[in-house]
């Protein structure tokens, strides 16, 4: 990214069904936290606390990895997420989420299947892949 966000959210990603009782545990813990927040949500009621956990459900077939015996988010997971939710990533939009994924093929080995593949689970596929050929043109002409 070029700017840095001032406010960081620290997302949870769970099945489902385990979404509530993530989100009331969180809550009876007294950490600041929504729950699939609404873009109306968002600008309404986020707190100005620099952490803030926003508990999500988990797409299925979303590419993971196990670190430490933690599932984490892949590099195409991640991607894909900001490409696809303006809600929670309305800070990496625009010309920050072109850097981004600029950077992030250019640093990383990223398997461009398995993201259109996760983009098709969200049901951007079409959407997804003309983005990334538009990144790939800009690429070129550097």
């Amino acid at each position: 990214m070029i700017h840095q966000p001032g406010r960081f959210y620290i997302l949870i990603e769970v099945e489902k069904e385990a979404a509530q009782s993530v989100f009331f545990y969180l809550k009876e813990h007294k950490f600041s936290v929504f729950i699939e927040p609404t873009k109306d949500l968002f600008e309404k009621y986020l707190p100005d606390e620099k952490e803030t956990f926003i508990v999500k459900s988990l797409v299925s077939e979303a590419p993971l990895q196990t670190i430490n015996r933690i599932n984490s988010p892949t590099i195409e997971k991640m991607l894909v997420d900001i490409f696809c939710d303006a809600v929670i990533f309305a800070a990496q939009q625009g010309s920050e989420m072109r850097t981004i994924f600029q950077e992030a093929l250019k640093k990383y080995t990223v398997n461009e299947s398995r993201m259109t593949r996760y983009a098709n689970r969200r049901r951007k596929k079409e959407s997804f892949r003309e983005y990334l050929s538009s990144i790939s043109n800009l690429r070129q002409q550097s």
